[in-house]
Parts: C-alpha cells; sequence; structure tokens
C-alpha cells in the first residue's frame, strides 16, 4: 500500500510540473503585489495571471528585461484586466529571465518576474 501510494505521489509531482505556473494579479489582503512575485517554469510552459484585489491590472514585460530576440508585445496584456477572476495566459518558449510589471500600480512596486529553464 506504502509503494502504491509513492508512485500515486510522483505521478502527481510530474503532472503538476508540466502545468502552467500561476500568479494572483493584488495579494488576499489587497496589497498590490503580483503572488508569487517570482515563478519558474521549463521553456514551452505558460503562466497563467488571474485578477484577485486591487484591480485594474495589466502585465506587461519590460524589452530591457526579456531575452534578446524576443517580442515582448506578443506576451504582454497592455489592456486592463477588470473583473474578479478575469485572467491572461502567456506561453514561454525561450529560456531567460522575464522581467515584468503592472502599469497603473508600477509605482507602488507591483513588479515580477519569470524565469524560464
Amino acid at each position: 500500500v506504502a509503494q502504491a501510494a509513492g508512485v500515486a505521489v510522483a505521478g502527481f509531482s510530474l503532472a503538476l510540473s508540466a502545468n502552467a505556473a500561476n500568479v494572483k494579479l493584488g495579494a488576499d489582503s489587497g496589497a498590490l503585489v503580483f503572488e508569487p512575485a517570482t515563478v519558474t517554469i521549463k521553456a514551452g510552459d505558460s503562466v497563467t495571471w488571474t485578477n484577485n484585489a486591487g484591480f485594474p491590472h495589466n502585465i506587461v514585460f519590460d524589452e530591457d528585461a526579456a531575452p534578446a530576440g524576443v517580442n515582448v508585445e506578443a506576451i504582454s496584456h497592455d489592456d486592463y484586466l477588470n473583473a474578479p477572476g478575469e485572467s491572461y495566459t502567456a506561453k514561454f518558449d525561450t529560456a531567460g529571465e522575464y522581467g515584468y510589471y503592472c502599469e497603473p500600480h508600477q509605482g507602488a512596486g507591483m513588479v515580477g518576474k519569470v524565469i524560464v529553464q
């Protein structure tokens, strides 16, 4: 029985690593942050941002904080997410670090990072 449970847990871990990372737009406490601020994924995986609190929010990638040759406009979501639970997903194919921010709340420190391995 313990061995079967171990196999099930290992399978579950594998399934999790293949899924997209999820980032909340605004903390449960109402703080203007991406939660978590940094996510690490594998090339070919996606990240989904979901409106949580303090909206409207958007996700804007900085061309000076992304791997060379990446079209940051293609992965950014300039339009505001206005409703609770509204989300946006982007796929990352190129390894490296991607810095991004929420345009209306950048001054409040709402910045994040996606690390693609």
